[in-house]
């Protein structure tokens, strides 16, 4: 049974040797993987010395680094964990067994639940956001999910051989949510204590930016999982509008037999129209988003038969 720790870093100097450490002592028979992400400081240099296999992903961005590394270890698990010191390398063992038990095939460490990431989290606004796009997703897939955010994660061989990512930067940890959902897959959440960020270590987060990018993944998420909902929302808005502009016309016409509000008219009808256009796409992308999870089925079948026959 191979298990491979992967730990993306950029400027982690002040922590990683500790997280290597502190994961060899948990899990002596692992790989442990660091990927440097175009650090500025000695992470690179002391993660050698420290022994892990250091490897160089020069796209910048936490998804392109998960992305290389799903792409380039072989493993039967995978645990994903940050290089902050943040995570607890004790609690591995609940995550990594419940996987290995086959109660789930993405397990993640919950800092919400028992209150250590509120308490240890000197950073309210990114709380605050963390909680947005919880809400969002659980309203979405009809879940009760605790911690989307979480960087500690384990998963079996055939979640990360069958993950597409597409992020480039910290937006992986929702879309691996996402993925896991859309797609089915059982996830389980494990409480962890949280600790926060040790005294001269920076978090790589921007409060603006990353405020931003949480409104985008928003509105992505209902437009690539949920287009139906999405778009009939907006030929509501529009057909909404149209009927505003649009009644007095028709008022006027029933009382006169005429039409003196010629602008109006013509706004009302395009407003209605455009309406219409949206619930037409919405209809359209919600078969083809439901034809795409048939696709995936079709080939997590044909994986599971390449691993078999290679197991033969």
């Amino acid at each position: 049974m191979k298990i491979a720790v992967l730990i993306p870093c950029y400027n982690e100097e002040l922590t990683i040797e500790k997280v290597v450490k502190d994961f060899r002592k948990e899990l002596p028979q692992a790989n442990i993987y660091v990927y440097n992400n175009n650090s500025k400081d000695k992470t690179k240099e002391i993660a050698i010395k420290t022994g892990a296999i250091v490897k160089d992903e020069y796209r910048q961005g936490k998804g392109n680094v998960v992305r290389k590394m799903f792409y380039d270890i072989e493993a039967d698990y995978y645990v994903l964990v940050d290089g902050d010191d943040t995570y607890p390398a004790s609690a591995v063992h609940e995550l990594l067994n419940t996987v290995i038990e086959g109660q789930a095939d993405m397990c993640t460490g919950d800092r919400i639940s028992n209150g250590t990431y509120k308490k240890e989290n000197k950073r309210r606004l990114h709380g605050f956001g963390n909680n947005l796009v919880k809400k969002t997703i659980n309203l979405l897939f009809h879940t009760d999910l605790k911690d989307i955010m979480t960087g500690y994660r384990v998963f079996n061989r055939k979640f990360v051989k069958n993950m597409p990512v597409l992020s480039k930067n910290f937006e992986i940890e929702t879309e691996i949510t996402l993925h896991a959902l859309d797609k089915r897959y059982i996830i389980k959440e494990i409480p962890i204590n949280y600790q926060d960020r040790p005294e001269g270590s920076k978090s790589k987060l921007n409060t603006t930016k990353d405020g931003i990018k949480v409104i985008k993944t928003i509105v992505k998420m209902y437009k690539d999982y949920k287009p139906l909902k999405f778009f009939i929302y907006i030929a509501i808005l529009f057909i909404i509008l149209g009927c505003i502009v649009g009644i007095p016309v028709i008022i006027e016409f029933m009382q006169t037999r005429y039409i003196t509000k010629v602008p109006s008219a013509i706004l009302a009808t395009g407003t209605i129209i455009l309406g219409a256009i949206f619930a037409q796409c919405g209809i359209i992308l919600d078969t083809v988003v439901k034809q795409n999870r048939e696709h995936y089925e079709l080939e997590k079948l044909r994986y599971k038969q390449i691993e078999e026959n290679k197991n033969e």
